[in-house]
């Protein structure tokens, strides 16, 4: 059966940085092709890529991640009825939450002051909080907005929260709204949910460990800080320590089963809601967001802000492919002091066509977004484009695909 699959291969090169550390401080790294190599987790450009999505589509669109799931239901519930305030509302909320997702609510544990043993003489009492999650819950805004309508009605009959959420209609209204609607990131990263496996979401995105193309060297900077209030008669540094940090050119790589993504997102929807416009809409920001997004590690020490060198996006109609075994003999300079983007294009321009010729795995379209005569060795592998042709027209292929296929 004919599928829709995207692929996303990015090279991008950053200066020194430490954009996702390890329980060290340090930069991650992995072994790939018997050489240490710099790693950004996928966790961390999957965030980076979330955090996009706030520029990129209306917040109605997107989710929530968080333990303090009954605070953001009760916000909705206090937005709608004013006389209300989220204390007043917490208990029902809370029930709310816990029977549409079966996670478990209870209240937070409570922070010591710090300025002494508790009870101390002066200490302000604690202000009261909202009852949690005992792990992170993701839920969209429709979600929300469907469980706040629900609780408003258990409020306004002035009934037992524990006795309203255990009325079969209620019961039945509360699981249907946590699994279904769900929002583009969701749709995109999955969701899982331990204590009831009815609501996860099997997510349309996959999105690999970036490495380097070439073996990398960790390195450290040694810095000091003055105080400012010394007087000459205080030499010395106010603080002494130490940032580690690396370079590379990254490879990057995703891919999108744009039929998993439809699915999810067509998830609760009637029949004359479904279309192929939400699935365009989150591929395009799924594209541009990932493209452009940058952990944030260490951001303010190093300004790491660089774009990427080129961007290669294939449409298949079968399985997703990496091409990181370009790089598995690492990518080195050749002594024309060139750095690695040309050489690292040079091999990810031979690797493709071996690799498609060799399984017919030729993809139906190519777009190919390349900065400078560096990359010039990527051309013939497709179309060129600049990044806003590339959004559109890889959003009007999938439609166009959905279409026909509906």
């Amino acid at each position: 059966m004919s599928r829709t699959i995207l692929d996303v291969h990015i090279l991008q090169t950053v200066p020194p940085s430490n954009l996702n550390r390890d329980d060290t401080g340090a930069p991650k790294s992995a072994v790939y092709g018997g050489v240490r190599r710099s790693r950004v987790s996928s966790q961390a450009w999957k965030r980076a890529t979330r955090k996009a999505f706030e520029e990129l589509l209306d917040p109605a669109d997107l989710g929530v991640r968080t333990k303090k799931v009954v605070d953001a239901l009760s916000q909705r519930i206090v937005a709608r009825e004013d006389s209300l305030t989220p204390e007043q509302v917490w208990p029902m909320a809370a029930e709310i939450v816990q029977m549409a997702t079966g996670a478990k609510i209870e209240a937070p544990a409570r922070k010591t002051s710090g300025k002494g043993a508790k009870g101390d003489a002066g200490d302000e009492a604690p202000q009261p909080q909202a009852p949690q999650s005992s792990y992170l819950l993701f839920l969209s805004a429709h979600q929300l907005d469907a469980l706040a309508g629900l609780a408003i009605e258990g409020i306004a009959k002035k009934a037992e929260p524990k006795v309203f959420v255990k009325e079969a209609d209620v019961k039945a209204r509360a699981k249907k709204a946590a699994a279904t609607r769900h929002s583009v990131d969701i749709a995109l990263f999955g969701r899982m949910v331990a204590d009831n496996t009815d609501i996860n979401v099997d997510g349309a995105a996959q999105v690999a460990h970036a490495l380097s193309v070439h073996p990398v060297d960790l390195e450290a900077d040694y810095f000091t800080a003055v105080d400012d209030q010394n007087s000459d008669a205080e030499p010395g540094a106010g603080m002494i320590g130490t940032v580690d940090f690396n370079s590379a050119t990254l490879y990057r790589y995703a891919a999108v089963d744009i039929d998993l993504l439809a699915r999810n997102l067509d998830a609760g929807l009637t029949e004359d809601e479904r279309a192929a416009e939400p699935v365009r809409r989150a591929v395009e920001a799924f594209v541009e967001g990932f493209t452009l997004s940058m952990p944030s590690g260490k951001q303010n020490t190093f300004g790491n802000n660089t774009l990427p060198d080129a961007v290669v996006v294939k449409l298949r109609s079968a399985r997703p492919v990496s091409f990181v075994g370009a790089f598995e003999i690492p990518v080195v300079q050749d002594g024309t002091m060139e750095g690695h983007v040309p050489a690292a294009c040079q091999a990810l321009a031979a690797h493709v066509p071996a690799v498609e010729d060799a399984f017919g795995a030729t993809a139906d379209h190519t777009w190919i977004v390349r900065v400078g005569e560096q990359t010039r060795a990527l051309a013939p592998l497709g179309e060129q484009v600049n990044l806003r042709e590339l959004v559109t027209r890889v959003g009007e292929a999938v439609a166009d695909r959905l279409g026909k296929r509906g």
